[in-house]
């Protein structure tokens, strides 16, 4: 496998040797400057997967480097790190280009995660590039999505009909089903794959955060505003903007949300007037909108006004034909990061595979396919595969007509809590509960 190249400019150089002894490591081939225009020359000479720069540098600082780049080198993704963090930074260098930003000091684990993400992104754009073969092997993934079932070919021929306009847009699956990975080929492979993609996790953010998080604020408009600052919408200008898990936004959230899908427009908390804005909206949920509207959780008209096009992604249990060729890519990707590229599975490993429901669909795929491949030698067999994929099928009876509904439940989560070896994330998943409500039905 070819090694990709990496941009690393900072004039310090001590952190310089630091960045470059972690990236080699990481099976990555280095270029160092310690200036924006020693880095320009590189840029212009060489071929780079992944420019990292610092912001603050004497002379010419790492935004205009970052600025320059966006500009004359589109595809080239961009990382910042910087020793001075701030929000706005943050955001400027989104606005600017940058996909992610990294503050000093971080860990290796932190900075291989923000490489890796930065160049997943990279790969993706490079797959759409106009100088790609017009005519591609119909087995090749399309942005990232692998399969050729019914189900998948119906949500790629959506994408394909959706692409270049701004239509709002309605993920809805499962857990682990690859929204954002849906939501990304409808941006790298649309008219507007040159702006800037934003991903908000509605969920991961706390509540009362969320919306100074999402539309900015002026300063002094609340306790800790100490300045102005843009949020995530007008970062992704030009772009798109990826509101997952939007199901868990708070009331307040939901009523601006709605007034910047109806008026174009945003306005900062504090602030006496809008800014309009020009972004595509890819929403995603694996919660039930329809019966949180009933309960009033939700509001019926911003539902209407996010679901313009609705695209359901099947789990992964409906299209079992595609996870040999998911499992084939997982392989080559797992097995090149543990130094195992010439890994294959048997027959047998792969018929239990195929015969598993998978309940967190692709991404427990995912986890088990790591784990076999660390546990196995050069053939996954039906010994590296987890325990709780070697159980028997359940058996369809009448034994539970007699019991109370609260019996039948108190069984199945032990059940299923028993099937994942006791992990409680993943059984709350399969169980499409919280972990809350998960602790409190154990109690």
């Amino acid at each position: 496998m070819k090694k990709e190249n990496i941009l690393i400019v900072d004039d310090n150089f001590d952190m310089l040797e630091v960045l470059q002894r972690q990236l080699a490591s990481m099976n990555f081939h280095i270029y160092k400057a310690s200036s924006v225009l020693e880095a320009i020359e590189i840029l212009k000479s060489s071929t780079i997967d992944l420019l990292i720069t610092d912001l603050q540098m004497p002379g010419i600082n790492g935004m205009e480097l970052v600025k320059y780049a966006s500009e004359h080198f589109t595809e080239l993704p961009k990382l910042v790190i910087t020793g001075f963090p701030s929000i706005a930074g943050a955001v400027d260098a989104v606005k600017s280009g940058a996909i992610d930003y990294l503050v000093k000091p971080f860990t290796n684990d932190e900075l291989k995660k923000a490489v890796e993400k930065s160049l997943q992104n990279s790969r993706i754009t490079r797959q759409v590039s106009p100088n790609l073969k017009a005519k591609e092997s119909l087995k090749t993934p399309y942005a990232g999505i692998i399969g050729q079932s019914e189900e998948i070919l119906e949500v790629i021929d959506i994408i394909e009909r959706v692409k270049n306009n701004r239509a709002t847009i309605l993920l809805q699956g499962e857990s682990g089903t690859g929204k954002e990975l849906v939501a990304r080929a409808i941006h790298y492979k649309g008219a507007f794959a040159k702006g800037p993609f934003i991903a908000v996790n509605c969920g991961a953010i706390p509540e009362n955060l969320l919306e100074a998080e999402l539309f900015g604020f002026i300063k002094g408009s609340f306790t800790g505003a100490t300045e102005t600052r843009d949020g995530f919408f007008q970062a992704a200008a030009g772009g798109t903007i990826f509101l997952d898990e939007i199901g868990n936004a708070p009331q307040t959230v939901q009523t601006r949300l709605l007034r910047v899908l109806q008026e174009k427009e945003v306005t900062k908390i504090g602030a006496h007037h809008s800014e309009k804005i020009n972004l595509r909206v890819v929403a995603a949920t694996n919660s039930n909108l329809p019966q949180m509207i009933r309960s009033g959780a939700f509001r019926e008209d911003l539902y209407y006004r996010l679901n313009v096009v609705n695209i359901l992604i099947p789990p992964l249990r409906d299209r079992k034909e595609d996870i040999p060729a998911i499992v084939n890519t997982l392989l080559k990707k797992y097995g090149a990061e543990f130094q195992k590229n010439q890994i294959s599975i048997a027959e047998p490993a792969l018929q239990l595979l195929l015969r598993h429901s998978w309940p967190g669909n692709i991404r427990e795929l995912e986890n088990v396919i790591q784990r076999s491949i660390i546990m196995s030698e050069n053939i996954i067999d039906l010994e590296n595969l987890p325990d709780y994929l070697k159980a028997p099928l359940p058996q369809e009876s009448d034994e539970t007509a007699g019991e109370s509904l609260e019996d039948v439940e108190k069984k199945h989560i032990l059940k299923v809590l028993s099937a994942v070896n006791n992990n409680k994330t993943r059984a709350a998943e399969i169980l499409k509960i919280d972990r809350k409500t998960l602790r409190q039905k154990l109690k």
